[in-house]
Order: structure tokens, then C-alpha cells, then sequence
């Protein structure tokens, strides 16, 4: 740490002006007692005393900061500087007091929210671990149960052997959806997902996913409809494939946690001159407010009972957020316990160009224009 000392002379002139002055008067009320009016230039005298002790207390005073004050300040800085504080390293030492007292509080300050930061971290670490080690560890066990079961001796059954064969394949499938999804998410979150940008219509695809989801929704006796029913198309700009993932996922939770004959509704909002909103709406069991702001946590499920009847992989609303900001837009959602959720995104309509007109067209155009001007 180079040192490069930022001295302040105040402390030295005040103190020795104040000493100057009361000595000098202490002085020249000694010689009045002593000699009273024989002194001849008292004036003089007063005045060759005040400089003689002025610089005097002035040269100690200084000294002794130097020595004492300097030394100290300058192990606390040394002190301050074994924390690789580069605002402390970077800077030249000052000995004012209240410049150091300002600057070793604020450095306490953001070390003291950069602990706070870093145990949020490790907190969370040991969360995700914990979520992950869950999530795969219930469909290998379910893996291993069947496999076990199998070499044991039931393999022998032709019916139980493919049945408990199904069982265990349908486990390495949940095993291989949640590694993609991990995957796909660590890409998005290093940006190395490239995203497909096209123009497309948004109503289209929505009603795309109706279709793949209706016998999903069937079963709860779900209804998935538009809450306008005479719905225009509306041309977008972004990455199809992504974008119609984030609305699957969105309207598979509103299935997965809706009512039984309940509603999904979807509405397409013209919200600007250049964004469109999309809402998805549901009337299913609803979020508790201090759930609300770690929805879209990687593995953070609202049931906290452990059950994974609803299956998943406990990423899908990490990666729609995840697509949204690759899109670099926003995702909001407002929910009431017991009533419903209603999640909504943003998206860039599609620059409309103009069309390109045929020869023919602009030879036709450019007569009209000519008997115009005639």
C-alpha cells in the first residue's frame, strides 16, 4: 500500500496560536508585576514573544502529530488495507479525523452489506442444493425400487416386468426433463441460448397451446378460452419456439393449480404503440403475498409439504422468466389466496413494412401522377 500522507495544518495553527496567546500574556503580566513601567517597548516585547512562542508550540505541536497522530492513522489504514478494500488502497491517507471517521464508517458499512449479501448467497446455495439433490433423488429411487424389484426375481412375470419396465422409464424421463431444464436455464443465464428472432402472431400460438393442453385440462375440467372471443391477430416480434414455451408453462400452473371446473382465460392487450401484454388468467387456489417474490426461483415450490404429485421439474417459471429478460422485457404477476393468480408478460409487436410494389403497379402509379400534373 503506498503511502502518500495528506497532512492538514489546523489542529497545529490553532493550538499554537491559543498556547502563544495566553503564554505571551502570561509573560507580560509577570514583567508589569515585576518591573511595572520601567519596561521600556512593552509593545514591542509582547509582540517578539507571541512570534518567538507561536513558532515554537507551532514546530512541537506538529512534530508530536506527526510522530503520534500520523503513526496511528496510518496503522488503521494498514489495518483497513489487509481487507483488499480498493477504496481504501487507491486513495492517499488522510490525518483529518472526520474525513477518516467518514470513510472508515462507509467502508464498514459496505463490508457490513457485502456479509449480509454473501450469507443471503450461501443460504440460498444450500437451498438449491438441497431442491436438486430432492428432485433427483425421488425418480432414481423410483428407478432403483423397480430395478430392484425386477432382479430380484420378478423379472420372471412377462406383466409385471413390463409394467414395473414402464415405471422405471417414465422415471428416467422425469430425470431427463429436469437436467434439460437445468441446462437450459444455465444457458440463459450465461447468454448462451441464442434466441431465433421472427414475426409471428401471438393470438396463433396461443391458441396452439389450447390445443396441445385441452385434454390436460379436460381432466380437471378446466376450460382454456380467450377473454375476448373475436380476438384479432397480432403480429410480434421475438423468438417463437421461447415464446410459446413461456405460455405453455404459464397455463400449465394455471391447470396444475386450478380449480376443478375452473377457468383459464388469455387476453392479448394492445399496450403501447410497440407492446402487446399478454395475461393469463385462472380462478385456482391463488399465492400467498410472501410467496409472490420467489416464484420464479430455480426448484421454489409454494407447497412446502414435499409432495410432487403435480410432477414437473420445479423450473418451468425460472426459465419463463428467464426467456422473458432474454427477450429483454418483463414478466408480472398478482395473485390473491383463494381467488386466483393472473401472470403477464410483455412482448415487442412486429415493425409493420410497408409492401413492395411491382413493376406494373409503380408504371401505373407514375401515369396517374403525369395526368395529374397535366
Amino acid at each position: 500500500m503506498k503511502i502518500n500522507f495528506k497532512k492538514t495544518y489546523k489542529f497545529a495553527i490553532k493550538s499554537a496560536l491559543f498556547i502563544s496567546l495566553f503564554a505571551t500574556g502570561f509573560v507580560m503580566s509577570m514583567v508589569l508585576l515585576f518591573f511595572g513601567s520601567k519596561v521600556t517597548n512593552l509593545l514591542l516585547f509582547g509582540i517578539v514573544c507571541l512570534l518567538i512562542i507561536y513558532l515554537f508550540s507551532f514546530l512541537v505541536l506538529q512534530y508530536r502529530v506527526e510522530r503520534f497522530i500520523y503513526r496511528r492513522v496510518k496503522k488503521i489504514y494498514d489495518d483497513v488495507s489487509l481487507l483488499e478494500s480498493s477504496t481504501f488502497i487507491n486513495q492517499p491517507i488522510t490525518t483529518d479525523m472526520e474525513t477518516l471517521t467518514r470513510e472508515v464508517k462507509k467502508f464498514a458499512t459496505d463490508k457490513k452489506l457485502e456479509i449480509e449479501m454473501l450469507q443471503i448467497r450461501e443460504e440460498y446455495r444450500r437451498e438449491f442444493l438441497g431442491n436438486v439433490s430432492h428432485e433427483l433423488k425421488t425418480p432414481l429411487f423410483t428407478v432403483q425400487g423397480y430395478i430392484s424389484t425386477l432382479l430380484d426375481g420378478a423379472m420372471d412375470d412377462k406383466n409385471i416386468r413390463k409394467k414395473y419396465l414402464k415405471r422405471a422409464e417414465k422415471g428416467v424421463e422425469r430425470l431427463i426433463y429436469i437436467v434439460e431444464d437445468l441446462d437450459m436455464i444455465t444457458k440463459l443465464e450465461s447468454g448462451d441460448l441464442n434466441l431465433e428472432f421472427s414475426e409471428f402472431d401471438i393470438v396463433e400460438l396461443i391458441q396452439n397451446v389450447f390445443d396441445l393442453l385441452e385434454m390436460k385440462a379436460d381432466k380437471k375440467k378446466i376450460t382454456l378460452a380467450f377473454e375476448n372471443y373475436h380476438i384479432q391477430p397480432i403480429i410480434v416480434h421475438g423468438d417463437k419456439d421461447k415464446i410459446q414455451q413461456v405460455v405453455e408453462n404459464l397455463i400449465v400452473n394455471s391447470i396444475k393449480y386450478g380449480k376443478e371446473g375452473g377457468f383459464t382465460e388469455v387476453a392479448v392487450v394492445n399496450l403501447t404503440k410497440k407492446k402487446v401484454l399478454v395475461r393469463i388468467t385462472d380462478n385456482g387456489e391463488g399465492i400467498e403475498k410472501q410467496n409472490i417474490p420467489r416464484l420464479f426461483e430455480r426448484f421454489y415450490r409454494v407447497d412446502k409439504s414435499g409432495s410432487r404429485s403435480e410432477g414437473g421439474s420445479g423450473l418451468g417459471l425460472a426459465i419463463v422468466k428467464h426467456i422473458i429478460e432474454a427477450h429483454k422485457e418483463k414478466i408480472y404477476v398478482e395473485s390473491e389466496f383463494g381467488i386466483g393468480s393472473e401472470f403477464s408478460f410483455t412482448i415487442e409487436k412486429a415493425r409493420l413494412k410497408k409492401p413492395e410494389l411491382n413493376p406494373e403497379e409503380i408504371y401505373s402509379k407514375s401515369l396517374k401522377i403525369n395526368k395529374l400534373k397535366k
